[in-house]
This record gives C-alpha cells, structure tokens and sequence, in this order.
C-alpha cells in the first residue's frame, strides 16, 4: 500500500529477531559448522596467514575471555588499539564472552585522541600495537599513562602469548545478557568531537543477521573484510556478518587494492563490505584488469553518495550485487538498506527501505510533526537497534533519543510513498545563505555526473554578506577540466544561489576512520587559509 506521510512501521518480513550475544552466535556457529574455516588474516604475506576453524576460534576466544577475567571485572572497559589483525577479531569474542565492554580505537590517531577516549571512557586497560604505518602507539601510551589515573593495564599485542599464559586457573565465564553493553564506539566525527556509543549485544547480533540478509549472502560464502574493525562497518557488518552465515571471515590489515584483489582471487571471497572510495581505488589499479575475481557475489557499501554510473560501473565490471546501507553508529549501525533486486536509479538515488524490525519517520525538525511523503525531514527510528546511549553523557544521550525511543539521527531525508528514503544531507551540513535553506546533497549529486568529477564535497563557508557561501571541493579524473567550466555545468542545472561560488581541487580528503569526507575539517583549513580559490 502506498504511504501517504513519512512512516514506516517496523516489518518482520518473516524474519524474527534473536535474543543473543555475541558470545552466543559464536557458540551457535561453531555448533553446526564447527570444522569450517571462520577467520583468516588477510596480511601481505600468504604464508604467514593464520586460520581458525569455527571450533578452534571459539575455543581461542573462550581462552582470551579468561584471560581477560585474571585481569578485569565484567563490565569494566578495556580498548584496543589496533589495525585488523587476528588477535583484534580475538579480543572482539573474548570480550564479549567476558563481559567486558570493548573500547574501539583508531589506530591512526595520536595521543591527545587517545588520551580523550581512554579517559572518557574510563578504561581499566588497553591492547595495542607496538607502532603501525609509523605511528608509535606503544611508545605513545607509555607517554600518557600518567594522565590516565584509571588505566591500569597496557597490554601490548607483540606479548599476546604472555598474555594468554596469566590466565589464574579456569575463571566461570560470567552469564552475559543480550541487553547487556558490549562495545563503546566512538563517532566518526563529520561534524566535530566524537562520542562513546554504547551499543548492546541484541543490537549488533541481529543488525549483522538482517544487513547479510538483505544483501543476499549465501550461507558459508568467504567475506572479505577490508573495513576497519574498530568501527562498526568492520566488526559489525564484517565480523559479526560472516559469523552470521556461517562464513570464512577475512579481515585485511589495512586496505590497499592490490592486496584485496589478492585476497579476493586466493581465498575466493564472495562477498566484502567497501565504501566508494575502496572500490574506485580497486578499479582504478593496475591489477584489477589481471586478478580474477570471479568469485565476487555481493558488494554491501555506504558511507556516501555513489552515483548511478559508478553503481552500474561496478556491478557490471565485478559482477556483484550491490547494495547500499545507511544509518550510524548510534543504530548499531544499519538503519535503511537497499535491495539486491532494486534498480540501478534506486541504488543511486535512495538508501533502500528500513530493514526488518525497525521503525522509520521523517519529522519537521522545529515541530517535530511526521511530514507527508516527499518532503525533507530529520530522520528518526526507534527499534532493537538503537544504542543505549552515550557514555556517561545524559545530557548527549537525552539530546539524541526522546522519551518515546525515537534516535534523532540528524540526518535530513525524505520518504516516498514505497518507504524508499533519500538523503538530503545533515542538519548541520545545511547551508544558509542570506536566510535560504542550501542542501548539499543536491549539488553533490550534480556535479558527480560530471565525467571529470570523481569525488566531491560541497559546504558552507563563512561569507560577509550572504552569512555563508557555497564552496565546492573536488578530486578530478581530468585536469583539463576547469573550474569555470564546472561552474557553468551547475548553472545549468541549479538555481544561482545553489551554484557554488568557491571552487577548491583536492588529491586527497580529511577522513573520518570510517571512510567519510569531514567536512567541518575542509572548512576549517579553508577559515585558515589553507585552500586557495583560483577564482577569488
């Protein structure tokens, strides 16, 4: 039936929601496919790659939980610092087995990062990598332990084997329960300070379950894993995803195109998460023209506009199924998603209907009224999925969920009348210039159909006489191409006021640890001086 206001009340679609832990889907996978492969290390080096069974990665990650409880109390924090190596996906399990809660740390981030997190999270101890990519994490923690009265513990990754042996007997595994907090997960960080989201077992058990659903992975099909673990696109979607249906899951230690291909051709991955950025990378190697990549069933992605040539291209060239999900830290994460089924404009125009069990309205963001399909709104859901909160930050948390359940994303959408949502941009990405409400989305969305465009950001920067202006920030694939002439291509097709007015060429992007452009970090270093127009 067609929708006549921005609704959706939450479907089953004939799948019922488990009440489980991540422990137990664990202990479910490896009781019906115990002798199957369930993790690979995805490093350069194939012969250095290890690999656990079902069986043994449950029993690995029931030693690592003991191990854990010589050491803390359930429900204490503990973080890891590291890229996508084994023992991350070890710590992932053992944690949840243990009751501790895990803190997720952005191996790219230097002290006073981690400093915040480890302190705002109040953890009790923290895994980390000896240096990566030349970042000196072990040396760095030494450093700041000292303003960490609560740290207890540094545990090192390069001592995993001394670690496991302090185990002090046999501990009981605690009882652990589905609603029960499990991992603290730190915003992305568009739009400024990150947060601690504290997500729960239900949550992530069952949005790993109907996101694989969706996006039709096969039972025991090998997934590629080249998103970070310490953010939910990697030990959600990715970890949790392959336990799931029962998968090989193969987490790569830090993407680079030609080791996924790699990966892809040796292990026959069927399956990978990716946001658009890894997949134009891919497609833009060298290897990818000698790699077979045959195996490829499924690409699941998100994080940002993918334009429909871009869809289309990567259907046809890695022969998948894409789909494109959509939410945020704070829904554990997948909120909306794509079908296999739907057409190549609904996979680049919308971010799917809301998925099983989750409730979706676009409201007025001033009266907080469901608006009427077609018209742009805050995106609200309520559901299973949604956090429990931030940690230890009420105010934060009361800001975000109201009393009747509803998490206000800060997203601006829109719904039509089959329950499809479309991105407008956030409410605090809207541009207003001299009192005219500017969403970015839309000039997005433009200049991606330019041929010569091949990412692109558009913001408001401060202006003395309009407030703000619009500036446009973009990578292109064709240096011939100039800003004059982007400029008449959207004065074709956009209102003068839309057209932006500053126009900066980029290599390479502010990133959150999740793959997505910062844009409160382009203005920024445009308020400093730091990007030129040619134009001014």
């Amino acid at each position: 039936m067609a929708l006549s206001e921005s609704y959706w009340r939450a479907h089953d679609e004939g799948t019922a929601l488990v009440d489980m832990t991540v422990g137990g889907m664990l202990a479910e996978a490896a009781a019906v496919a115990g002798d199957r492969t369930a993790l690979v290390e995805g490093i350069p080096d194939p012969g250095a790659r290890r690999r656990w069974t079902y069986t043994e990665l449950l029993s690995a990650s029931e030693d690592v939980a003991r191990a854990l409880l010589s050491r803390f109390e359930p429900g204490e924090r503990v973080a890891v610092w590291a890229p996508n190596v084994a023992e991350w996906v070890l710590l992932e399990f053992g944690c949840a087995l243990a009751g501790v809660v895990m803190v997720t740390v952005n191996p790219a981030l230097r002290g006073n990062e981690v400093s915040y997190i480890l302190a705002q999270s109040r953890s009790a101890g923290i895994f980390v990598m000896d240096e990566f990519r030349g970042n000196p994490m072990l040396a760095t923690i030494g450093d700041i332990q000292a303003d960490l009265p609560e740290l207890r513990e540094i545990i090192p990754l390069s001592g995993w084997d001394e670690f496991l042996a302090t185990t002090s007997g046999r501990p009981e595994l605690p009882e652990i329960h589905p609603g029960d907090p499990v991992q603290i997960q730190y915003t992305s960080g568009t739009t400024g300070f990150p947060k601690g989201v504290l997500l729960h077992h239900r949550g992530i058990v069952n949005n790993a379950r109907l996101t694989a659903q969706r996006a039709g992975v096969a039972e025991f099909a090998p997934w590629l894993n080249p998103m970070p673990l310490f953010h939910t696109g990697g030990c959600v979607l990715g970890a949790l995803g392959a336990v799931s249906r029962r998968s090989a899951h193969v987490p790569v230690l830090a993407f680079d195109p030609a080791l996924v291909m790699e990966l892809i051709e040796t292990e026959g991955c069927q399956v990978m998460g990716a946001v658009p950025t890894m997949l134009i990378a891919m497609m833009e190697h060298p290897d990818f023209a000698i790699r077979d990549l045959g195996s490829m069933r499924a690409v699941i992605s998100g994080g940002s506009t993918v334009p429909a040539p871009l869809v289309r291209r990567i259907e046809e060239e890695l022969g998948v199924d894409f789909t494109i999900v959509f939410g945020q830290t704070e829904c554990s994460p997948v909120a909306t998603m794509t079908r296999t089924t739907d057409s190549i404009e609904d996979k680049a125009e919308t971010i799917g209907q809301p998925l099983p069990h989750t409730e979706v309205k676009i409201i007025d963001p001033e009266s907080g009224a469901t608006l009427p399909v077609g018209e742009a709104g805050e995106f609200l859901t309520r559901g299973y999925h949604v956090m429990l909160g931030y940690f230890e930050m009420p105010e934060a948390t009361a800001e975000a969920i109201d009393s009747d359940g509803w998490l206000h994303t800060g997203d601006l959408c829109s719904m039509d009348e089959r329950g499809y949502c479309q991105v407008v941009g956030r409410l605090k990405d809207m541009i207003i210039r001299g009192g005219e409400n500017i969403y970015p989305r839309e000039i997005e969305d433009l200049l991606f159909s330019h041929p010569a465009v091949a990412e692109v950001a558009v913001v408001g920067v401060p202006d003395e006489k309009w407030g703000e202006q619009v500036a446009a920030f973009v990578r292109l694939v064709d240096d011939t191409v100039d800003h004059q002439e982007l400029f008449a291509f959207c004065r074709e097709g956009l209102a003068p006021h839309k057209t932006p007015r500053h126009w900066v060429t980029v290599d390479e992007w502010p990133m959150t640890g999740s793959g997505k452009i910062q844009k409160f970090a382009l203005v920024e270093k445009w308020v400093a001086g730091e990007f030129v127009d040619p134009r001014s």
